[in-house]
């Protein structure tokens, strides 16, 4: 989804040849959660020479051992890559990306036990919501895990196949030490995405939750893209990304509600957010990751949020 926050610092070269060996050699890089983002990940790591795995429920991961990943997208063309798959991690890895919903990812984690990751493992969050940090870095590590925000349209249309509907894919990672997030960016970047460090994780992960609450919210609501939310339910937008935009200054984000609009007006009429898909699927939705964390923060900071409260009730209700 595209960004309503001041571009992060652009990935710099690796510092030293150590870094660069490390981020030019082939990867073992575990991907939980091989749907629309997570599979797109695993298949464009695939095809630039790193092996993946894939963790998943067993119907998932075996379909995934015989076709691969198919993947459809304008801008990476139409391609299947070949993985590995398995229903748990039995082996150390270099990455791992976590890409369920938030909806199952206390059950989803399961499949990666902290024991088996490996002393210089990442572990990259790429979930919707700005909470979920404290919960993997509980379990895994506080030098483990890195926050990371990624802005795409990207579907699973069926075990192993992928539509990558938007002309972006970005990644911006933050905090995690346990390895250089350069050199996961220059993983990231050779494999065709584009990927940013930046210095704050608040302000990577508010920078998305303030175009993500008013998009998903909106479009959940009235059923439809972007295109109708931004003209038929402009006033609903605008004090919505108000809203969202006081409080996540107050959590510490340098945001700007007028880039958030103009980044709105950007996107294509037709784009639809994945809460509305669940929605529409009959799949439980991301509602308290998204919506509900905006009316926490809100609430701790004494600000007054009367159309996210309405919206998150009105959707709650659905």
């Amino acid at each position: 989804m595209p960004s309503t926050a001041p571009e992060p610092h652009r990935t710099p070269a690796p510092e030293n040849a150590a870094e660069a060996a490390g981020a030019h050699r082939p990867w073992t890089v575990a991907v939980l959660g091989p749907g629309g983002v997570g599979g797109l990940l695993a298949a464009l790591l695939s095809r630039a020479g790193h092996r993946v795995i894939c963790l998943a429920g067993e119907t998932t991961a075996k379909a995934l051992r015989e076709n691969g990943i198919r993947v459809r997208s304008e801008p990476f063309g139409d391609f299947t890559a070949e993985v590995e798959a398995d229903t748990v991690l039995r082996e150390p890895v270099d990455l791992c990306v976590v890409a369920v919903k938030h909806t199952s990812l206390d059950e989803a984690l399961e499949r990666v036990p902290a024991a088996v990751l490996g002393p210089d493992a990442l572990v990259l969050p790429l979930l919707n919501g700005v909470e979920h940090t404290g919960a993997l870095r509980d379990r895994y590590g506080h030098d483990r895990v890195a926050a990371g925000v990624i802005r795409v349209e990207s579907a699973r249309v069926a075990p192993g196949v992928i539509e990558h509907g938007s002309p972006f894919a970005d990644i911006d990672l933050a905090g995690g030490t346990a390895r250089p997030l350069t050199e996961v960016a220059a993983v990231l970047e050779a494999a065709g995405l584009r990927a940013r460090v930046a210095e704050s994780e608040t302000a990577i992960l508010w920078a998305k939750l303030a175009f993500l609450a008013p998009f998903a919210l909106l479009t959940t609501r009235y059923g439809t893209g972007a295109g109708p939310v931004r003209t038929e339910h402009r006033e609903e937008l605008l004090a919505l990304i108000e809203e969202t935009t006081a409080v996540g200054r107050a959590e510490g984000a340098p945001l700007d509600a007028a880039r958030s609009v103009a980044m709105f007006d950007a996107c294509p009429a037709g784009m639809r957010s994945s809460m509305q898909r669940d929605a529409e699927a009959g799949r439980p939705l991301e509602l308290d990751a998204i919506g509900g964390a905006v009316l926490r923060a809100a609430e701790r900071h004494g600000i007054a949020v009367p159309t996210a409260t309405r919206l998150v009730a009105e959707v709650g209700a659905l």
